[in-house]
């Protein structure tokens, strides 16, 4: 059972995990400081609660601590409870959510872990905004995605707005960083799966006649440069959505969600 504990003074060294969480040279959350990982939110909290994050306190006001009073009876961590004031001397910045959870990074899981039992995998490359990154755990845990690799260029999934944005997802559907980017690609073709990359080009296969395979991995690029040709290259087959006259393309976690779907559609 979480153990409740007062905070009145926003210096205590108690909660510094939870402080300054919008600096941009001494946020807890940077992998290069302590690399943490943080919850905001009741059901991105809850969400942490139950994955493989585990968290080591939390921090909130007294009207969050009791929403989730049934989920810390089975946690043996700290509840740092505080005014929204002093919350927000803490972290540096009024917190409407009232709550935050913090988790040390587990080791990093490996492709061929993530895809194990996989049917259905998004890979992405140069995926630099963790809004859409978010967005994109999101709609994979809402269609049936069972992992996210990460090729080259892509920003980091455990950034505080991409795990809020993503409602917690990233904190549960697997994920892992292809070696070798795009040779690695091989580790999922040698699984057997159908390697589809998505492309504006309009003579590329529609997306409702290519994706055919069993296991199938669609490949997604950054807004704007798309995919780079090596990483297409290194496809199976190249694949679009068809799109009315005068637009090219769409939002890439609204084109993923697209692909997601097509595939709980047909498979």
């Amino acid at each position: 059972m979480a153990e409740v504990i007062d905070i009145d003074d926003p210096a205590d060294p108690r909660v510094d995990d939870f402080r300054d969480l919008k600096s941009a040279d001494r946020r807890p959350d940077l992998p290069g400081r302590k690399g943490l990982v943080i919850a905001e939110g009741v059901v991105v909290v809850q969400r942490m609660l139950d994955s493989r994050f585990a968290p080591t306190a939390l921090l909130g006001v007294e009207r969050k601590r009791a929403e989730l009073a049934v989920d810390l009876d089975a946690v043996d961590v700290p509840f740092y409870r505080a005014s929204a004031e002093v919350m927000a001397e803490v972290v540096g910045f009024h917190l409407n959510r009232g709550v935050l959870a913090v988790a040390r990074r587990p080791a990093e899981l490996d492709v061929a872990e993530v895809v194990a039992t996989a049917r259905t995998v998004a890979v992405l490359e140069g995926v630099n905004d963790h809004e859409n990154l978010g967005a994109m755990f999101r709609n994979a845990a809402g269609l049936g995605v069972d992992a996210i690799l990460f090729g080259e260029r892509c920003a980091d999934p455990l950034y505080r707005r991409a795990v809020r944005v993503s409602m917690g997802h990233v904190l549960r559907v697997p994920f892992a960083s292809v070696p070798e980017w795009p040779g690695g690609l091989d580790i999922l073709r040698r699984k057997g799966f159908q390697i589809v990359a998505l492309t504006p080009n309009p003579k590329a296969a529609t997306l409702a006649t290519a994706l055919t395979g069993e296991r199938v991995a669609v490949l997604l690029g950054a807004e704007g440069p798309g995919l780079t040709e090596e990483a297409m290259r290194a496809t199976d087959v190249r694949a679009r959505i068809p799109m009315s006259s005068g637009t090219d393309s769409l939002n890439v976690a609204t084109a993923a969600a697209m692909a997601f779907y097509e595939r709980v559609r047909t498979a």
